[in-house]
């Protein structure tokens, strides 16, 4: 990040956290953020840790800040943003987290002409393996979207997408990490069924996802040449394969994310619906 931003982060919780660190791990000087929480033991134990500024003022921390990152719930945004806003300076760029909020919603209660940016990061950003997509609000250019995409990057692979598109995003990589924790759930309790101890189970299940997601990555080859490299014909690879195909290992796993990225679409609905200021009332008087 350029020396001359001041970063503010309003809701200092675990997203909030790792991308400080990973700014602060990747150059930025620690006078160049600043945290912002209602809760004052939180603040005190992160600026001790990182060494930053910290307050329960959002005044005070948006006062310099011409980057804000919003990482708190969905459901606080409908009272925090206009209380916000006055407070915001006019160059402001706004950057969220909040799932399901979309960039119109969060414009509305600013001033006209804000620059917002929606982001989905997920949880391996705490140990700097995240994957982000971002998308932009109207106002956002290019030069705003690079910027965040240089932000995220500090903590993982960022991918710029459409605003419709988040809710994908959400589907594969926001929540793909809970599959992944679930999957080696499954193959430690399989290890324990075929008469492993647990502590070998637990090791071997975590190290075999963390091998083979590092060999897919650093090979960059596609991961059906990888499978087929390992599985040979008639072997024991080629047997458990064969089970997961029967008990239709692929279709549950199209279904898992067609059924998370309709969620997040509902659940951006419904913050909408929360965010966004009531309509005008029409006149319906006889006046004439």
């Amino acid at each position: 990040m350029a020396s001359t931003e001041h970063i503010a982060f309003i809701g200092a919780g675990n997203m909030a956290t790792a991308l400080m660190e990973g700014l602060l791990q990747s150059g930025t000087a620690p006078t160049s953020l600043v945290a912002c929480d209602i809760n004052a033991a939180t603040l005190a134990a992160l600026g001790a840790r990182l060494n930053i500024p910290t307050t329960t003022e959002t005044a005070t921390a948006l006062k310099d800040a011409n980057v804000v990152m919003l990482c708190v719930k969905p459901q606080t945004l409908p009272e925090l943003l206009p209380t916000l806003a006055p407070q915001l300076r006019p160059d402001a760029l706004v950057i969220s987290v909040a799932a399901g909020v979309t960039t119109a919603a969060l414009e509305a209660p600013l001033a006209t002409g804000m620059r917002v940016i929606r982001a989905m990061p997920n949880t391996p950003a705490l140990v700097k393996a995240g994957a982000t997509g971002i998308a932009p609000g109207q106002h956002a250019t290019s030069t705003d979207m690079e910027q965040a995409a240089a932000l995220f990057r500090c903590v993982g692979e960022v991918v710029s997408v459409t605003e419709p598109q988040l809710d994908a995003v959400t589907g594969v990589s926001g929540s793909g990490p809970a599959y992944v924790f679930r999957f080696a759930e499954a193959l430690r309790s399989a290890a324990l069924a075929v008469g492993l101890d647990d502590a070998s189970a637990k090791l071997l299940a975590s190290q075999t996802l963390f091998g083979a997601a590092t060999l897919l990555r650093q090979s960059g080859e596609d991961p059906g040449v990888l499978r087929t490299r390992v599985t040979s014909k008639g072997g024991t690879t080629a047997a458990g394969l064969a089970v997961l195909e029967e008990t239709g290992f692929q279709d549950a796993i199209h279904a898992c994310v067609r059924a998370a990225t309709l969620r997040s679409k509902q659940l951006g609905q419904e913050a909408t619906r929360s965010v966004a200021p009531p309509a005008p009332a029409s006149d319906t008087s006889d006046d004439t």
